[in-house]
Parts: C-alpha cells; structure tokens; sequence
C-alpha cells in the first residue's frame, strides 16, 4: 500500500509543477527553469553525493550507457518539454495532452515486453479517460470546439512520450543501485546533458534571476517536491508495482488541478469536478486494484 500512497505524493507535487511552471513561464526561459531546477537538485544532493562517491562511480560505470539513458530522458528530456510546452500552450491543452501519458506507458510496454492487458484494466484506462476529458471539456461537449492547439501541444506530446518510455524502462534500473542513488547519478547526467544545452544556446551561469520573488519561491518549491520527492517516490513505485499500473495515477493530475486551484487560487469546484473524479477514481481502482477472479 505504501507505494500507492507514494504515487499519490508523486502526481499531487508534479500537479504543482505544471501550476508553477505555467505561472513563472512568462518570466523565465524554458531551458533556464530545466537547468536550474536540476542544477539546486544537484547542490542539495552534494553531501551525500561526497559521502557516496565511490558507490556511486562505481555504480555508474558497470551500467553507464543505461544510466545515462535515464538520465537524458528522466532528467534532462521530460520537463524541457514540458516547460517549452507551457511557454505557448494552455493549461487545458497541457492536461488534455498529458492524459494520454498512461495510454503511450500501456503501448509502449506491449511493444517492448509484449505485456498484455486485461479487460477490466482496458475498463478502466477508457474509464479514466473520459473522466479527465470529461473535467477538461466542463461537463459539456460543446466545449471540445472551444479548443485550440499551438505548438506547444507538440512539446506537451513530446513530454509525455519521454515520461511514458521512462517509466517502462524502469524496469532495466539496475538493481544494485538503491533508489537514492539512481535519483542521485540520473541527476548528475541530467545536469550535465542541460548545461551542454544551456551553453550551446549561448546562455551563461548567472543567478540575478532570483531577485525575483516569484521565481525564487516557484523554485524552491520545483526542487523539493516534484523533483527531488517525486522522482525518489515514483521511481520506487513504478518498479515495484509496474509502469501500466503507475502510469494511470497520472489521471490523478486533473483532480489535484482541480483541488489546488480551490485552495490557491478561490475556484469553485463545480458539479463536472465531481463527475469527472468519480470516473477517474472508478478507472483507477478497475486499473490498479482489482483483481479478476480465479
């Protein structure tokens, strides 16, 4: 049970990613919010990254080409997308979009592992999905013309394709490595792929940036929680549970939007909120917790 409740913690503080990463987007380069998201990660892991050093080098080098592949798509990958996603896309959109991460997670994993899927689960994932729909389009279909889409919806496709690939190949995490290590090392590639990056745009390391109040609180808040405790917590979980079954709490964002939103920002919650979370619970629990019987 404890790994379900860290899939919660993990979806509940990326809910808060998208909320902050489209509140500061206006104020920050998308790639400068990616590598000093990443780069603070990188200073607080410093004391254990200097007590460990010699686990963690020698982890890297019996799986290196592995690791680094986590890195690029985990670290580096995934919220450069998303964040380049936020710069021009809706939060609708973004939602909308990122809903299909648990389908992508579902083909890829038949692709790779040839993994099937039962009928209560497939229940559940369509269950699921019109749940969240049924959050974005306000209870109403007429809605659904009301959307629109800019290429930041490709970035937000792209996001999800990288988390989706990600959490099957988990997986392959070497097992040698405890779960803090992998965070700490995938961490250290990821930084390093995002400074290649930065520089390669002509960017320069500077901080004047945190002079601003909203940054420097949104970052705070970036690197604690979605990073830093939701990478440990879903890295944990999706390898002990596996990447189907994890990947449907990514249907828990819409929710958490949606009770967020009350808490910070005065909305009302309305009766499609209602509507569209008992779908998405009825999904889950068909996709994660039932059992067929014998």
């Amino acid at each position: 049970m404890k790994y379900y409740i860290f899939l919660v913690l993990a979806v509940l503080f990326w809910s808060g990613n998208f909320i902050t990463g489209r509140y500061i987007s206006t104020s920050i380069e998308p790639l400068h919010l990616s590598f000093y998201r990443w780069f603070f990660v990188l200073v607080l892991l410093l004391p254990y990254i200097l007590i460990n050093y010699k686990n963690l080098i020698r982890g890297f080098k019996k799986d290196s080409l592995l690791l680094v592949v986590f890195g690029a798509f985990g670290i580096a990958g995934f919220n450069t997308f998303l964040y380049y996603g936020l710069q021009t896309t809706t939060a609708t959109n973004a939602l909308l979009i990122n809903s299909s991460t648990p389908i992508f997670i579902i083909l890829i994993s038949s692709i790779i592992f040839r993994t099937l899927i039962t009928k209560v689960q497939l229940l559940g994932v369509i269950l699921s999905t019109l749940g969240v729909l049924y959050l974005i389009l306000k209870g109403d279909i007429n809605h659904i013309l009301e959307l629109t889409f800019t290429p930041g919806d490709l970035w937000i496709v792209a996001a999800a394709l990288d988390w989706a690939l990600y959490s099957v190949l988990l997986r392959f995490k070497p097992k040698d490595l405890s779960s803090f290590e992998f965070l700490t090392i995938t961490t250290i590639i990821g930084v390093i792929i995002l400074y290649v990056a930065f520089i390669s745009q002509g960017f320069t390391i500077e901080f004047s940036f945190l002079q601003n109040n909203e940054i420097l609180y949104s970052l705070i808040y970036i690197v604690i929680f979605p990073s830093i405790l939701s990478f440990y917590f879903w890295n944990m979980a999706t390898i002990e549970i596996g990447a189907n079954k994890a990947g449907q709490s990514a249907h828990l964002m819409p929710i958490f939007g949606a009770i967020l939103a009350y808490i910070f920002l005065d909305e009302v919650l309305q009766f499609y909120h209602i509507v569209g979370m008992i779908l998405i619970a009825l999904g889950i629990y068909l996709t994660m917790f039932l059992k067929r019987a014998n």
